[in-house]
């Protein structure tokens, strides 16, 4: 996986600001609840959000990464730091720069998906960075049709989310075939990942997802019907607009 080459690289500055600017603003007691609330896989600095992103764009000032390998080095850098904002803002990173990632870049990405992995880093990963790159690269794809069969459940779910942000361009043939692929599964981020990338498209194309879910009734799960179904019954469940 790259790495932060030296911390005199724009990679390396990079981390080494980052990393001071958040653990300045770190709060003991925010830290406690953030922790809790992931259900204590990780520590927490207890910076919220927009602290945490302001603080990132100040220790940023002036450095510039430039390419797809300072990208990665920062973002494998930052991977390796054990509290979990240093993971977020990984995410950011590589998201503020996908115009810089290549195809080649996903091999990386589906390391850190694969690493520390929980929904709060996999889906930013998903549709803000995998997503894009394989939207920006025709052939890119076939990648996603790998990870949608793989035996790590986050990849799958990646599969499944990385055309969230797709709009009018979503390949429908492909979501359906697999939300298909995957809708046997019990897992609860699976079956929720269903739903979500259909409600999503659903704002695009409601008629092509309402058919889809009828037609597919006794596959999907109570769960994934639900919340593909979500808006368009204008926020109800499917259950209660029958």
């Amino acid at each position: 996986m790259p790495q932060a080459n030296g911390a005199n690289s724009a990679a390396g500055v990079a981390v080494r600001r980052i990393e001071a600017a958040l653990r300045a603003r770190a709060d003991a007691v925010a830290a406690v609840a953030m922790r809790r609330y992931m259900r204590d896989q990780f520590p927490f600095l207890g910076i919220p959000t927009p602290g945490r992103r302001r603080a990132q764009r100040e220790a940023l000032a002036g450095v510039r990464l430039a390419d797809e390998a300072a990208l990665l080095g920062a973002a494998t850098a930052l991977w390796t730091l054990p509290e979990r904002e240093f993971q977020y803002a990984a995410v950011d990173l590589l998201a503020s720069g996908v115009r810089r990632l290549s195809p080649g870049a996903l091999p990386a990405i589906e390391r850190l998906i694969t690493t520390k992995s929980w929904w709060d880093t996999v889906d930013g990963l998903a549709g803000s960075v995998a997503g894009r790159i394989v939207l920006a690269h025709p052939g890119a794809e076939t990648v996603m049709d790998h990870w949608i069969d793989d035996e790590d459940m986050w990849l799958r779910r990646s599969a499944l989310l990385h055309q969230l942000k797709w709009k009018e361009r979503t390949d429908e043939q492909r979501l359906f075939r697999y939300c298909l692929a995957r809708a046997a599964e019990k897992e609860f981020f699976i079956r929720k990942a269903i739903g979500w990338a259909l409600r999503q498209y659903s704002w695009t194309n409601g008629e092509a997802v309402r058919q889809f879910v009828q037609e597919h009734e006794a596959e999907l799960s109570g769960l994934s019907r639900r919340e593909a179904l979500l808006a368009l019954n204008g926020g109800r469940s499917a259950r209660a607009a029958r």
